[in-house]
């Protein structure tokens, strides 16, 4: 597998289209999520993620700064047949690197229940109850960068 990470805002329609892609297959089509809770108001400052195998989106994810110090990691989806296999903790690890660059200390995220052994791996420890959130239940995780 020959795997590449591109990032980039909104604007970048192709970066863009590769991401929702992605993510359609995954949260609308896979978990059933409403195509208006996924799609939301933060598209627009959101730094966006696509994990490549060659040219096909396989991965995909983003990044919003919440403050000068704190940074959001959100929409982490693998496709079906490319889990299981380090591709998220590759985008995960990606994610953290720009989050640090734009001076990120600390990254939080909201993370599916089922996802919650993967990302304690990745060192993120949770700080919530479990909430519902598109009627999935989620914990809330921190990590310091």
């Amino acid at each position: 597998m020959m795997m590449k990470i591109v990032f980039g805002k909104k604007e970048e329609e192709a970066l863009y289209q590769d991401a929702l892609y992605v993510r359609r297959l995954v949260f609308v089509e896979e978990q059933h999520v409403p195509v208006e809770e996924e799609i939301d108001h933060f598209e627009d400052e959101a730094i966006h993620f696509v994990l490549y195998d060659e040219t096909k989106p396989v991965g995909a994810g983003r990044l919003r700064l919440l403050d000068e110090a704190t940074s959001k990691i959100e929409r982490i989806c693998v496709l079906h047949d490319y889990r299981k296999k380090g591709i998220g903790r590759l985008l995960m690890e990606h994610i953290e690197q720009v989050a640090k660059q734009h001076g990120a200390a600390k990254a939080k995220l909201n993370a599916q229940t089922h996802a919650e052994p993967f990302y304690k791996k990745l060192g993120y420890e949770t700080i919530s109850d479990v909430f519902l959130d598109a009627g999935i239940p989620h914990v809330t995780m921190v990590k310091i960068l």
